[in-house]
């Protein structure tokens, strides 16, 4: 065939598609003409694709032409057809945001090179330096191993340095390719990246054609440097099966190196057998897209307009640009905690740029409320007998600048940190080396408390590096009596469990709690129910085998992390939690948000039913049957210990078996009884009534010169976290009197600009 595959695609895309756009959006369809290299016409429908609605439209990378360049853009070689576009553009401008998102549909989405959906069978290359360089690591954003020359480097590298070298990709069935999205390779020792590329389409892998630009191949632009994404949309959207990339140049001292995506809405094919068969989405109709701060308030408001008696929405505090963070409760008497009623949170995205939890937390508060209504048994039981918190953003200012970027071009690490650029997941007090120091030191280490530890002193102070999205998780932490938590990452496929930090610092190290047993039942309920992390076959993400691991791992066997929120949660209240590291990719794109939340709907429910595992109770006065706040709750040879709550029930998770429980307060005797925990999922009731130490005994105590007994470790807490909410509340005033200062001098600047004007 003598024209191109982009030159044809001229007549079928502009000559109907663009012309059909309002009939697709309506989800009709239109057919168009294609020549294939060695087979006649064939009728072909061009599908919509369902995606978010509210996602910003990427810059794109600008294509070297002679005549012209590719702007963000579809570009068009007619200049009627450009008159056109200009009209549109023009119309665009002052059309609503319905008109704006129907515009948007029309953007394919990735054909999922990153997200592991493209099979590594699927691509090719021309060559390639070794197994580890192999095309089948040319995936968007995958990450190498610290040391190069492994099986699973950052990126596909070519054999050779020239012009022949390319990576292919199948796409199986037809498919409107509309761009590729570049990258350098991933190496702490290496720097290679493509300068520029051509793309080349076939339906055969025999017979290739060049995407051409007027009489002109087309050349894009590629990267400077080896991380950020680039983004190059073919001038003429093009049906073919098969695309490849071929670099033209190269950082100079580097090679042929490369990691990509490719975007393409897959094409109705009458003579394929499989176009029947479509991706996997979800039954639930729930609100599958990307959320922004102002749109993820708006669906947290609908769900409580739609389920008023069980939702309730608050905020525990405001991110460093003000962005509030919100939490949503659901529970059958939202506001107030029920006693008896154990305490349950999702925290999500701690790294602003791992998008898919917060996704997914929205999902489940809409799943929740609707399942209720419907009568759902299980989720009804679920409700009425939990306090179900939903935190979907910790880092809202990270998460809106990787937004803004949109989920192909955000990169790995955009977004990661909050706006001070502090890691979170890092900036929590670590507690673990105060008590293993602790220990060292004490003649007796059993005297040495393991629970309830307080918070440094130099924690508390002003000039701390404490970000207010953690100052306010402590806050809330201490408000709130939660007994069990996940922290949804994104990234890989895992779920982790404490300690997160090792011991004396070393990188790598398995670094279990006295409750590691229970840990890992908590880790392995996740991951044994999640689609994904259950599939034998699945390919890892970039270079650790975790199902090797059965898809858990003790947090510090996998890299250390002093100042996790889980150490701490696990250290410094009563809660136990895990961090579930979702998806190979963190920000997935709006279309594949339905399949990941059936891969982890049954996981999100079962985990949270885990919260009834073990033993609870209420610990009262035997005199005043008023319950005991901040006993201390003890299992044998369980070095690690709990307290009640302010009302005095408790929750103390264990797996099935015989526990003797000592329960001790301070001005009471203590009180000792032996609990069963049985397979069945709900608790056992143990409750404890303890008896006041009799006056005369303190006072013979007094009379011999001794002290009598106080919860010191309790007391320096409490002041600990007094002076760390009073530090807050302080930098908070600053701040805002910074920022209205800040106000007033624009408005200052603003009225003597207009001023001179005048």
């Amino acid at each position: 065939m003598e024209k191109s595959f982009c030159m044809l695609a001229v007549v079928i895309f502009l000559g109907g598609f663009l012309d059909a756009a309002g009939a697709l959006i309506d989800d009709k369809t239109e057919s168009y003409s294609l020549l294939n290299n060695t087979a006649t016409a064939e009728s072909v429908t061009v599908e919509p694709q369902n995606q978010g609605t509210d996602r910003p439209t990427p810059t794109t990378a600008q294509t070297k032409l002679s005549t012209t360049t590719v702007t963000d853009k579809l570009l068009d070689t007619k200049s009627n057809s450009q008159d056109s576009k200009e009209e549109n553009n023009k119309k665009e401008e002052t059309d609503d945001r319905k008109t704006e998102e129907k515009k948007q549909e029309l953007d394919c989405p990735p054909l999922g090179l990153e997200s592991l959906r493209v099979d590594d069978s699927q691509i090719q290359a021309s060559s390639y330096q070794r197994m580890g360089l192999g095309p089948h690591r040319g995936r968007l954003n995958i990450q190498s191993g610290i040391e190069d020359g492994d099986l699973y480097d950052g990126a596909w590298c070519a054999e050779y340095k020239d012009q022949h070298q390319w990576l292919e990709v199948d796409a199986i069935h037809f498919t409107l390719f509309t761009g590729v999205i570049l990258q350098g390779r991933n190496s702490i020792w290496s720097w290679d990246w493509v300068h520029t590329y051509k793309v080349q389409l076939s339906n055969d892998s025999v017979n290739w054609e060049t995407c051409m630009n007027g009489t002109e191949e087309a050349i894009f632009e590629g990267n400077q440097n080896p991380e950020t994404p680039v983004l190059g949309l073919l001038p003429v959207p093009t049906v073919a099966r098969f695309i490849r990339i071929n670099p033209q140049t190269w950082y100079t001292n580097g090679t042929i190196c490369l990691r990509a995506e490719i975007l393409g809405c897959r094409v109705d094919d009458p003579l394929d057998i499989y176009s029947s068969e479509r991706e996997p989405g979800s039954k639930d109709a729930l609100d599958f897209r990307h959320h922004n701060y102002k749109e993820m308030r708006k669906l947290m408001k609908s769900v409580t307009e739609e389920c008023p008696d069980i939702t309730h929405v608050y905020t525990i505090g405001k991110s460093y640009l003000g962005l509030k963070l919100y939490v949503m409760e659901i529970s059958d008497n939202p506001g107030k905690h029920e006693l008896g009623e154990p305490e349950f949170r999702y925290v999500a995205g701690m790294h602003g740029n791992e998008a898919l939890g917060r996704e997914l937390v929205l999902n489940l508060m809409q799943y929740l409320c609707r399942e209720y209504k419907k009568g759902n048994q299980r989720i009804v039981r679920l409700v009425t007998e939990t306090r179900i918190h939903l935190f979907p953003s910790m880092n809202p200012d990270g998460y809106e600048a990787a937004y803004e970027k949109g989920s192909e071009l955000a990169g790995w690490a955009d977004g990661r940190y909050s706006y001070e650029g502090i890691d979170l997941n890092h900036n929590f007090p670590d507690l673990n080396n105060i008590m293993w120091d602790a220990q060292e030191t004490a003649a007796d280490k059993s005297k040495v408390s393991n629970h309830y530890i307080p918070i440094p002193e130099y924690y508390t102070k002003e000039d701390a590096m404490v970000a207010p999205e953690t100052r306010a998780v402590i806050s809330w932490m201490q408000d709130i009596p939660f007994v069990l938590s996940a922290n949804l990452h994104g990234g890989e496929l895992v779920v982790t469990y404490p300690y997160d930090c090792t011991r004396d610092w070393a990188p790598q190290e398995d670094t279990p709690t006295a409750d590691n047993a229970f840990f890992r039942w908590l880790a392995t309920v996740y991951a044994s129910t999640n689609l994904v992390m259950a599939n034998p076959d699945r390919r890892i993400c970039h270079y650790e085998d975790f199902q090797s691991h059965n898809n858990i791992i003790n947090g510090g066997a996998w890299h250390t992390v002093p100042g996790s929120m889980n150490d701490f949660s696990y250290l410094h209240t009563n809660c136990f939690e895990v961090t579930v590291e979702l998806s190979c990719d963190k920000f997935p794109h709006a279309s594949e948000l339905p399949i990941e939340w059936e891969n982890n709907k049954e996981s999100l429910l079962v985990y949270m039913e885990q919260v009834h595992r073990g033993i609870k109770g209420v610990i009262r006065d035997k005199l005043t049957k008023q319950g005991i706040a901040d006993a201390v709750i003890k299992v044998e040879d369980h070095e690690h210990d709990i307290r009640s709550a302010s009302g005095g029930d408790y929750w103390r998770l264990l797996n099935p078996g015989e526990y003797k429980v000592v329960v001790w307060a301070e001005g009471y005797f203590p009180s000792a009884r032996q609990c069963h925990v049985g397979i069945e999922p709900h608790p056992t009731i143990c409750d404890f009534t303890l008896t006041k130490t009799p006056i005369q005994r303190l006072k013979e105590i007094r009379a011999k010169g001794g002290k009598i007994p106080r919860d010191l470790q309790l007391r320096l807490r409490a002041l600990r976290l007094r002076k760390l909410r009073a530090s807050t509340k302080a930098i908070n005033r600053r701040r805002e009197s910074q920022r209205v200062q800040q106000e007033q001098l624009l408005a200052r600047r603003a009225r003597s600009s207009g001023a001179r004007r005048v």
